[in-house]
């Protein structure tokens, strides 16, 4: 693996786990970029309630992204990640600077749940404003009390042999 590929795997599994980061610096950075070379895992299978669910929470913080709602999409957000970022406005700083094609999507496709790491994540095809589409990573996690919610949204360049 390239060293490239395994400083970006670390740096959003650092943000995954909960490292602290100065969102300000994060959301500013020019050299930034959510992008990974790869991340994979199996298909899960998870009960039809779980997979709605989990749909419908990245469905609802998309929307209110599309909104500039800040507080809205920072809800949709784990503790963790809410920890990280620290106020909806720096979130969504960090989605504006870093995440454009999650933005302003101009298509949103779900596909299938993996396994990341023993937690599922959501793939979802998103093509971006400037019509390169990606791969949008979605680690989920349970909370205590039964829902779930985004705990990070990594991208990937979409394999162009996928139909």
């Amino acid at each position: 693996m390239q060293r490239s590929t395994i400083l970006g795997i670390l740096t959003a599994l650092a943000l995954l786990v909960g490292a602290k980061a100065d969102a300000a610096v994060l959301a500013k950075a020019p050299h930034y970029r959510p992008f990974v070379a790869e991340l994979t895992g199996e298909t899960i299978v998870l009960p039809d309630a779980d997979r709605q669910a989990i749909r419908s929470v990245i469905e609802r913080q998309l929307q209110a992204i599309l909104r500039d709602d800040g507080t809205a999409a920072f809800s949709y957000a784990t503790p963790n990640i809410q920890g990280i970022f620290q106020s909806p406005e720096n979130f969504m700083a960090m989605v504006k600077n870093g995440y454009q094609p999650v933005y302003r999507p101009q298509a949103v496709t779900f596909r299938d749940i993996i396994d990341v790491h023993g937690a599922p994540a959501q793939r979802v095809l998103v093509v971006g404003p400037d019509g390169v589409p990606v791969i949008a990573v979605y680690p989920m996690q349970r909370m205590p009390d039964g829902s779930w919610l985004i705990n990070g949204c990594y991208l990937l360049a979409y394999p162009r042999d996928e139909a």
